[in-house]
């Protein structure tokens, strides 16, 4: 790592050697004394705030101020007061004139985190301003004119954005004047253990507690596991070790307790690591060996139950949902008509493979005396009867879909799991979120992934 790259690191307190850190540094360097747009990318919790924090520190407006904006956390209906001010008595509650982010951030910088959440009309007033400078607070038709540097920055795809009509492409392309992309903590694995030992140091002195380092089986697992969150999420972990495992050693099992994520193809990355140790004569007695401990065990079965419970959960609303939409067509049959016309003979084969799970849960659920939804009960029931009757129920339809090898994939049951959701509250988002444990916002982007925008 060259010598000014180095310098950089230990001016803002940026830890690891990684190749993919070196060339996120080395292009940050670059632009940043420039008048250039910069589009940061990257997964949540990579650190976007940072680097636009590096990038200010280098350029030549250092000294003035860093305006940091979380578009995502503004709601809709003040976002526009919020970046460019308004005049009193422009709306209710306008009690007095405000200036805006724009304004605060003149001869600075201003950095636009998760800039693809912001609605059309600011869109159309950020490329006035991204063009010539120019913006009106709200309720006035006075020009204002603000010299600020412009960094955005997005864990989403703007371009897909663009083709869906959900971001303005002359935006687009004024933003994407240079694009810097972070790389997720999984891909610089040299630099967990180096990171993490920074964290839980900062910590322990804050806490006032002794960090007594970690074994070589906690290294193996801090590296091994995905970080869905990032750096976000390991600055978490390590808080939470540092005041709960107070002035411990850490271990592969006491590290594993707080490991909560999963991976997004699936696999379960909370379920504990499986260690294999060499037999040794005061681990094992007699002539038994075993690769797990007894705590291991335990975490093993209680994270299995733990999925075992969100499945159950996931197939009675996914059954009742199918069983709603085929109670829809007529009584005398409840065959889908068929899928895959006309299309090559592997997609045609996959939208049959649909078809067919959705026949087999109308098939099973035409047949059950009741359907319930969620946590919904029989009131003549009671809970002792109800949850025995659950097990039954998911006995049964479990060997239902083991004999037909059917099993549907998270995405399918979540975009059914959507639909039912929203079919049940009329198209009401908001009871549809809540009933479905997600904000209004994740909802609404499920919604554009799932092409149900206009349901």
């Amino acid at each position: 790592m060259s010598t000014d790259i180095q310098k950089v690191q230990d001016k803002f307190g940026l830890i690891g050697n990684s190749q993919s850190l070196r060339l996120v540094l080395e292009k940050a360097a670059l632009v940043a004394p420039t008048k250039i747009n910069i589009l940061l990318r990257g997964e949540s919790g990579v650190g976007k705030d940072v680097m636009a924090k590096v990038i200010h520190g280098l350029s030549d407006r250092k000294d003035k101020k860093l305006v940091i904006v979380n578009c995502g956390a503004i709601p809709e209906g003040i976002i526009e007061s919020e970046l460019f001010g308004h005049e009193k008595g422009s709306f209710t509650g306008a009690d007095q004139t405000r200036q805006g982010y724009f304004e605060m951030a003149n001869e600075g910088t201003i950095f636009l985190d998760e800039i693809g959440d912001t609605p059309k009309n600011v869109q159309v007033k950020l490329l006035r301003i991204l063009e010539n400078g120019e913006y009106y607070r709200v309720g006035s038709s006075e020009v204002r004119k603000t010299d600020v540097r412009i960094i955005t920055a997005t864990n989403r795809d703007l371009w897909s954005d663009v083709q869906k009509g959900h971001f303005r492409e002359d935006l687009y392309y004024r933003l994407d004047t240079v694009t810097i992309h972070l790389p997720p903590l999984r891909d610089r694995k040299d630099d967990i253990p180096l990171i993490f030992r920074k964290f839980v140091e900062e910590f322990a002195q804050k806490y006032d507690s002794v960090f007594q380092g970690f074994s070589d089986d906690a290294k193996s697992l801090l590296v091994s596991y995905r970080w869905p969150g990032n750096i976000r999420e390991l600055r978490s972990v390590a808080e939470q070790l540092v005041v709960l495992e107070r002035s411990q050693f850490v271990t592969a099992e006491k590290l594993q307790k707080y490991l909560k994520g999963r991976q997004h193809s699936g696999a379960t990355d909370n379920l504990p690591m499986v260690i294999k140790r060499e037999g040794n004569a005061h681990e094992h007695t007699g002539g038994e060996s075993s690769s797990i401990n007894e705590g291991e065990r335990e975490l093993l079965y209680r994270a299995l139950m733990d999925l075992k419970n969100e499945i159950s959960d996931m197939r009675t609303m996914l059954g009742s949902f199918i069983y709603t939409n085929m109670n829809r067509e007529s009584t005398s049959s409840r065959r889908l008509p068929l899928l895959g016309a006309g299309l090559p003979p592997e997609e045609q084969q996959a939208e049959e493979f649909t078809a067919r799970k959705q026949r087999a849960y109308a098939e099973y659920l035409n047949n059950k005396d009741e359907i319930r939804f969620g946590n919904d009960r029989r009131e003549d029931t009671s809970s002792a009867e109800a949850e025995h009757e659950d097990i039954e129920d998911e006995n049964s339809m479990m060997d239902h879909f083991r004999k037909l090898d059917l099993i549907p994939s998270i995405e399918e049951a979540e975009k059914l799991l959507i639909q039912l959701a929203l079919e049940r509250f009329e198209g009401n988002r908001r009871k549809a979120s809540e009933k479905l444990g997600m904000s209004e916002r994740t909802l609404y982007r499920k919604l554009d992934q799932y092409g149900l925008i206009n349901t």
